[in-house]
């Protein structure tokens, strides 16, 4: 019995955790996936998967991106993630690559443990343009 109890554990790898950061904007799709310290396991953007620069946003280019991910993760046994997605300061919504890539990646089989919007908002900032009396017509 107590053999039996031994095999079983060492049959069982660690499972590991990553998070995934997201950058989109209208023009371009950045993911970089770090471990749970922040370290680098792969960061692919849309640059890196097709040579159309008009393509880059799309979410068709996206989810090639998401598969490009899958692999490496797998390779590494990582089972869980956490998302971050960012999109250009300011805007009220990400590009139109996020949803695709986080439908993606749970559909390769990854556990989705938590989604957060880090987008930066602008507080104040610097001034408007036209001076004192405002822009004229």
């Amino acid at each position: 019995m107590s053999e039996d109890k031994k095999t079983e554990k060492k049959s069982k790898k660690k499972e590991a955790e990553a998070i995934v950061n997201i950058y989109t904007s209208f023009n371009n799709t950045i993911v970089h996936v770090t471990d749970m310290s922040g370290r680098t396991i792969t960061k692919v953007t849309g640059g890196m998967v097709t040579k159309h620069n008009r393509l880059k946003a799309n979410p068709t280019i996206a989810m090639f991106i998401a598969k490009r991910i899958s692999e490496t993760l797998k390779e590494l046994n990582v089972k869980s993630l956490y998302f971050r997605i960012r999109a250009k300061t300011g805007n009220p919504a990400p590009g139109p690559g996020t949803h695709a890539i986080v439908k993606s990646l749970s559909r390769e089989g990854f556990k989705i443990l938590n989604i957060l919007d880090s987008t930066r908002m602008a507080r104040g900032g610097p001034k408007k343009k036209g001076g004192r009396r405002g822009r004229r017509p």
